[in-house]
């Protein structure tokens, strides 16, 4: 099949840390070569766009940023069309609120004036934080996560994410959060489908991980390609219900999906 589009996981699937993963630089220009519009889709949600270019662009990977957008873009999207007047408390890093900020949000650190909770990765998250956000729901406002990654691809070896804050959050509250964001919700892939403006069969999405950029690909409609140079290993996937339509070693032998 000839493809038009393609959903580029970022984290786990063309670099770890800073590095690209060995074979993706030539995966991606192969994609490129082929006539393929990419887009590049992080659940990171600590910086905006613009970082990615000169992240990834050092990495030898050619990107604008109207070519990639993270969980702090979807976040950002969902808060402004659901919570635009409202005061929101967020547990996160600094890169996350100043989105928020640049998008014209309001954040507050006061519980009793939070109209809603906002949590995300905060590698500074400690138990005063867990009580702030305990005092913060049982007010019963909104609950609203960035992302769901539970772990995350670094330098070195695997580490917490968005999702270990937030599910730390919600046992101690006893109350699931009201929205998750990022890959694989509804406004992701509202963004996908605008930035990539084809019909779903003719886009791939390519990631480290079942439950988000599969996942994804999955409820769009979009052909599947599962990679493992990030998170999901051989025993992760045979034991998983998700299965996509193809699995590679790594972005580089995305010659055997698209020919």
């Amino acid at each position: 099949m000839d493809f038009s589009g393609a959903v580029l996981d970022v984290d786990g699937t063309v670099v770890r840390g800073n590095d690209p993963i060995p074979g993706a630089p030539a995966g991606y220009g192969r994609l490129r070569e082929a006539g393929i519009e990419t887009l590049f889709v992080s659940n990171n949600p600590t910086k905006a766009p613009p970082a990615y270019v000169d992240r990834l662009g050092a990495a030898g990977y050619d990107v604008d940023a109207e070519r990639v957008f993270t969980a702090g873009s979807v976040t950002t999207r969902y808060l402004r069309e659901h919570h635009a007047d409202d005061d929101l408390l967020c547990i996160g890093e600094s890169g996350l609120i100043d989105q928020f900020a640049e998008a014209g949000l309001s954040t507050t650190d006061d519980v009793g004036a939070a109209d809603a909770l906002v949590a995300s990765i905060d590698r500074e998250f400690d138990y005063e934080d867990l009580c702030t956000a305990l005092w913060t729901l049982e007010r019963d406002v909104p609950f609203i996560g960035t992302d769901p990654d539970v772990v995350i691809p670094a330098p070195e070896r695997d580490v917490p994410g968005s999702g270990a804050v937030i599910n730390a959050i919600a046992g101690v509250a006893e109350r699931d959060p009201d929205a998750v964001l990022g890959k694989p919700s509804d406004t992701a892939i509202e963004m996908v489908r605008e930035r990539l403006p084809y019909p779903a069969e003719k886009c791939l999405v390519v990631g480290d991980r079942l439950d988000t950029d599969i996942a994804l690909g999955a409820r769009a409609g979009m052909t599947t390609v599962l990679v493992r140079s990030g998170v999901t290993d051989e025993a992760t996937l045979s034991a998983s219900d998700v299965d996509p339509d193809h699995v590679i070693d790594h972005l580089g032998q995305i010659g055997r999906v698209i020919g």
